[in-house]
């Protein structure tokens, strides 16, 4: 069954004329990929952006489109590559939010591309010194957040920042402007090889496509759509690095760029994203937590995790409501928990003591009250 969905979803993408946006259409008012192939010519030409020409498009194509699909799902098997159709659950979600995302992926790896924290991280091909530690550096910072690492497997910025993460015992992907098939460039296999456990490698291009320069644009869009944060490194003032920013600006994501030297070439591109506020300063990791809110997150994980390592029924009634409410502000002034827990003070002071006794909370100077643990 699942084979006949994957079959029916790469032949939508093989029909002549029909591009992402319309296939998404043509599924929406349809029900499936499956479905549109069924679909008379009488119900498709009802269909909004559907005209006569593409009607005969799909109804003549849709044989040739099938075959196409049967043989890249032979291809895709023998090579290992998984195929993401923009409905896949494996499919970025971050990227499938945006209008022009692809509507298939090719990805060959065990990364997860839904991972809770992922950064991309983009710079110039001639990469200095400066910029090689900094990107080192950055990444180094990130362990803690088991964040997923994206960059372009490019020269540069991009294998650093790649190399840094295999090195640091993170996952990053490599969004490629070839097909599955191809790396490039070639002299980067080995870490693409070692990535593909770690990580992995994606694209939106068939098998046996070349790198060609309009393809490196269209790759950006997808570097800086599946990341929530584009960290630019080093970048001339018109590079395609810029590009990448502009492009996650556009899709109102955070962009986040690192000082340089005023005398250096590759840093007028970051130095001018910062003057136009294009981007956010980079000066130390805790600029990006803050940033993303992850201090948040993190202690509102913290406090959650705190409320589920206490039974309810090794506490009385009137303990557990106390327990409740510290669970959710960690500290509190006697009266704020007494008017919180609807408990009088005089019956709340015994509560107070037995959740003592029983070492779960602590009085603090100044009639507060904290949870311990």
């Amino acid at each position: 069954m699942v084979e006949e969905q994957n079959l029916y979803e790469v032949a939508l993408t093989k029909l002549p004329g029909v591009g992402a946006q319309l296939a998404r259409m043509l599924v929406s008012y349809s029900g499936s990929p499956k479905a549109v192939f069924n679909l008379p010519a009488g119900k498709l030409i009802r269909i909004p952006g559907i005209g006569n020409g593409l009607v005969k498009n799909i109804t003549s194509g849709a044989k040739s489109a099938l075959l196409q699909a049967e043989q890249l799902l032979k291809q895709a098997e023998e090579q290992d590559v998984q195929l993401l159709f923009y409905t896949s659950p494996k499919y970025p979600d971050r990227l499938k939010q945006l209008v022009d995302a692809p509507i298939l992926l090719y990805f060959r790896g065990n990364g997860n591309l839904n991972q809770r924290r992922i950064i991309s991280m983009v710079g110039t091909r001639q990469i200095s010194n400066y910029g090689q530690s900094i990107t080192e550096r950055i990444v180094e910072d990130l362990k803690p957040y088991n964040v997923l690492v994206v960059s372009g497997l490019a020269y540069g910025v991009d294998i650093v920042a790649h190399r840094a993460a295999l090195q640091a015992g993170l996952p990053t992907i490599g969004v490629m402007a070839s097909g599955p098939d191809t790396i490039y460039p070639a002299v980067h296999r080995k870490y693409a090889e070692r990535m593909l456990t770690q990580g992995g490698l994606l694209t939106e291009n068939p098998f046996g496509t070349k790198p060609d320069a309009p393809r490196f644009p269209a790759r950006n869009r997808i570097i800086a759509g599946m990341s929530d944060c584009t960290i630019v490194v080093e970048a001339a003032l018109k590079s395609g690095t810029l590009i990448t920013a502009n492009i996650a600006h556009s899709y109102d994501k955070e962009v986040m760029a690192v000082p340089g030297n005023l005398t250096s070439t590759v840093s007028e591109g970051t130095n001018y994203l910062i003057k136009s506020n294009k981007a956010a300063v980079y000066t130390c990791v805790q600029d990006l937590v803050e940033l993303l809110n992850w201090d948040l997150e993190d202690s509102a994980a913290a406090r959650k995790k705190a409320a589920f390592q206490y039974n309810p029924e090794e506490f009385s009634e009137d303990e557990w409501k106390v327990l409740q409410v510290l669970q959710q502000s960690r500290e509190e002034h006697m009266d704020n928990l007494s008017w919180k827990a609807q408990l009088p003070v005089s019956l709340l002071a015994s509560v107070l003591l037995g959740l003592e006794f029983k070492g779960v909370v602590k009085a603090m100077p100044g009639k507060k009250f904290v949870l311990i643990g």
